[in-house]
């Protein structure tokens, strides 16, 4: 749970860097000037390094927790190596994102190599979502917990998150929050074409999650973990119409960076719905 918090708050701490142009407050990595590897404070300092170095620290807190939740996975014997193996996920990650860090300081923050940073994040959201999850239960053969209608169409719900995502940073990467207040790298697309296609994404994706609680509703009392199933396919629907809610006022409003940061955070939160929605479509017992 540690490990999954911390995942989610360094979003949050990501979109604080990028959001108050503090992308580039240390100019070099790993080191943050070159020959310090912590920001100086003197006269002419400004507050990006420091925005930036937390970042940079909170990277290590998420570490250690990453490390604590493999030795935890690894030290159940009892558990299934395919279970052992998810929890060694969180850790690899934090390896690759360090480096995928390292390098978007180093290419003055292309929207390219920030973009992919973000993605990142979200896969290691959802792999800790899911090694929480798999915790709670049994290695026993997965049992359908809802009829073929509903895995079809919950199963169509993964690739469109993902698709939802990818539209979501090059909108991000085609505005004006670049993440520094003297380089500006953006894509070479229209701000407006592009965020009406994420915004046709996340309504193909609402007409998905509201097919899938209605199958949901017709799932037989006497099938496992029923309830849980309707509960978390609701869920989805409530973090969804939430996110979409704050997408539509941000873009409206002149994307405010308060607004943007809420949507970073809610796009992580419909993530770990998205992966409660998928895996309550099965029980292991």
């Amino acid at each position: 749970m540690a490990n999954l918090v911390a995942q989610v708050l360094i979003v949050g701490t990501g979109g604080a860097v990028r959001l108050t142009g503090s992308g580039l407050g240390c100019s070099t990595w790993p080191q943050c000037e070159p020959g310090e590897f912590t920001p100086v404070l003197h006269e002419a300092a400004t507050f990006h390094p420091f925005v930036e170095f937390g970042n940079r620290t909170l990277t290590g807190v998420l570490a250690v927790l990453a490390i604590a939740a493999a030795w935890v996975a690894w030290q159940r014997s009892d558990r299934s190596p395919g279970y052992r193996r998810l929890g060694l996920v969180p850790l690899l990650g934090v390896v690759v994102q360090a480096v995928v860090g390292g390098v978007t300081v180093l290419v003055d923050l292309h929207p390219g190599v920030v973009a992919v940073h973000f993605l990142v994040s979200m896969a290691l959201v959802a792999a800790s979502t899911a090694l929480l999850l798999r915790d709670r239960e049994g290695d026993g053969a997965p049992v359908a917990t809802v009829g073929a209608p509903a895995r079809l169409v919950g199963r169509a719900l993964v690739p469109l998150l993902a698709l939802v995502l990818v539209l979501g940073v090059i909108t991000t990467g085609s505005g004006p929050h670049s993440g520094d207040e003297e380089v500006a790298y953006r894509f070479a697309l229209d701000p407006v074409a592009v965020a009406r296609a994420h915004s046709a994404s996340v309504w193909l994706y609402v007409v998905a999650v509201v097919a899938v609680v209605v199958l949901t509703r017709r799932v037989a009392d006497g099938l496992p973990t029923s309830a849980e199933v309707r509960r978390a396919a609701v869920v989805l629907l409530l973090a969804t119409l939430a996110q979409g809610a704050v997408g539509y006022v941000q873009y409206f409003t002149g994307l405010p960076v308060v607004l943007v940061g809420i949507h970073m955070i809610g796009a992580s939160l419909l993530v770990i719905a998205q992966v409660r929605q998928t895996l309550s479509q099965r029980v292991r017992v």
